[in-house]
Parts: C-alpha cells; sequence; structure tokens
C-alpha cells in the first residue's frame, strides 16, 4: 500500500507496508536496557488466592499480567518539558500531530579533554540538510546491537552540546530522537543544558511564555546499520499515558 503525501508542495511517495521500527521493546528478560540506577522492569501475572493471571498455569482463560517499568529508564520513550518544569505538563496532551517529515544523521561523538563523549555543534553542522524537516534522528557509533540491551548506569554515556539543541531549535525542529538514555550528561548537576536549550526553557519553575510546549524528545531509540542517512518521513506512535513522558514507537518511512 502505497501513499503520496504532498509537503512543503512538493509531493513524495511511500510505501506503507514497509516501516522501519527504530524503537526498543521492553521485555521482561536481562535483555531489557536499563539507565538511571533502576532495577529491570517487571512483567508478572496477577494472582488473587490461588488464581494465577497465566494461561500455561492452569488456573486462568486468559494471560493478565502487571507491568511495572519507568519510561525514561526501560526503553524508548518520548518526552515533553513536563520532564523538567516545576508545573505540570503532560506528553499526551503536547504531542498533537503524529506525523513528520524528518532526516536521519549518523555521528561519531567527539572525545573530550574531560573523558566525556559528546556530539557536537560543528558535527551537527556538516551532516544537516536543510529541507523544511520538522524532525531529526540521531544515530551514534558505534553502533551494535547492543545498544537495545545495554545496561547505561554508572557509565557515562555521550550526549548532546547545548549548542547543538539550540541549532536544532533554531533550524524548526520540533522533534528531536537519540540513540541515546538523554541528550544530556549523566551526571550534570541538574543542569540539562540541551534540554532547556531545546525546549527553550528558561526558568524551569515560572515557564516563559515562548517555551515550546509541542516539542518533543525522543530517547532511547535504535536504528539499524542498514538504514542510510537521508530524507525520511516519521510517525510517532505514543502510548496514552497522562504523564511527562511515554513509552514509544517511532516509525520510519523510505521515500520512494
Amino acid at each position: 500500500m502505497r501513499a503520496t503525501i504532498t509537503y512543503t508542495g512538493k509531493e513524495y511517495l511511500i510505501d506503507l507496508t514497509k516501516a522501519i521500527d527504530i524503537s526498543i521493546p521492553l521485555v521482561n528478560t536481562a535483555a531489557n536496557p536499563i539507565a538511571w540506577y533502576l532495577d529491570a522492569p517487571e512483567i508478572s501475572p496477577v494472582m488473587m488466592d490461588d488464581w494465577i493471571g497465566k494461561v500455561s498455569e492452569g488456573k486462568s482463560s486468559t494471560n493478565f499480567n502487571n507491568i511495572a517499568f519507568n519510561p525514561h529508564a526501560h526503553g524508548t520513550h518520548t518526552e515533553c518539558l513536563g520532564h523538567i518544569t516545576y508545573d505540570f505538563y503532560n506528553v499526551n496532551d503536547s504531542l498533537k500531530n503524529y506525523f513528520f517529515f524528518a532526516q536521519l544523521i549518523t555521528i561519531s561523538p567527539e572525545f573530550q579533554e574531560n573523558g566525556d563523549y559528546i556530539i557536537t555543534l560543528d558535527q551537527v553542522k556538516n551532516v544537516w540538510k536543510g529541507n523544511n524537516q520538522k524532525a531529526v534522528i540521531i544515530r551514534t557509533t558505534p553502533n551494535e546491537i547492543t545498544k537495545t540491551h545495554t545496561k547505561y548506569s554508572h557509565t557515562n554515556p555521550p550526549y548532546l552540546e547545548a549548542q547543538a539543541a539550540v541549532f536544532f531549535r533554531e533550524q524548526g525542529i520540533d522533534h528531536l530522537l537519540i540513540d541515546l538514555p538523554s541528550v544530556d550528561r549523566e551526571q550534570d548537576e541538574g543542569q540539562l543544558l540541551a534540554h532547556k536549550a531545546f525546549w527553550n526553557v528558561k526558568d524551569t519553575r515560572h515557564l516563559n511564555e515562548d517555551a515550546r510546549l509541542e516539542a518533543t524528545i525522543t530517547e532511547m531509540i535504535y536504528v539499524p546499520n542498514e538504514i542510510k542517512d537521508g530524507m525520511y518521513f516519521l510517525n510517532i506512535q505514543l502510548a496514552s499515558f497522562v504523564n511527562d513522558a511515554s513509552p514509544s514507537k517511532p516509525v520510519l518511512y523510505q521515500i520512494i
């Protein structure tokens, strides 16, 4: 099934049957990725007296599981500026549209004198192709399949330079996706410079009028190596959680 999309006066053709899922699923095994010093997520059958919500146990006609997880720590998730503000804002209200013109870029974070690896403004500018895109997907290298089950806590993963986040904001990018647990440093004393820069949040306790309420950041994605850099259409599928963040399934469609 193919669809023709008209965007900024140009027509693009995509095949809706060939979606490229770039999310990392939540699983109840050691294979699940983990960040922010938490334990693994739990998916377990409901137990009431001698009844177990699991068909294979022979006492239930249905599988009936509880799920305990943290969206920021346990897989692909999409967040709004409510992640860093004193007042409550939820991603379910922030994300109004779900389909975007997007650029996929690949960057090798640069080593810094302090031992950090950073995605810099210069690196972003070198691969940027201005084409009225509203979303950018950042794939970092090395890009091993181990990203889908990495234990990130206490590892100081690479992160995004704040000036690069400003650049994306100034280029009109509303949706920033990255294959790391955060756009900011793991331990930064609460500065959250890239988050604040992208959302244009100047004071987390008193939100400025020009803060970007409809902009989102999606973290912990995984883009396989065979997917080439370039322009795509992006569909962000979001679970309807009234929370600052929700598990999500971003999907790419190649332009034919």
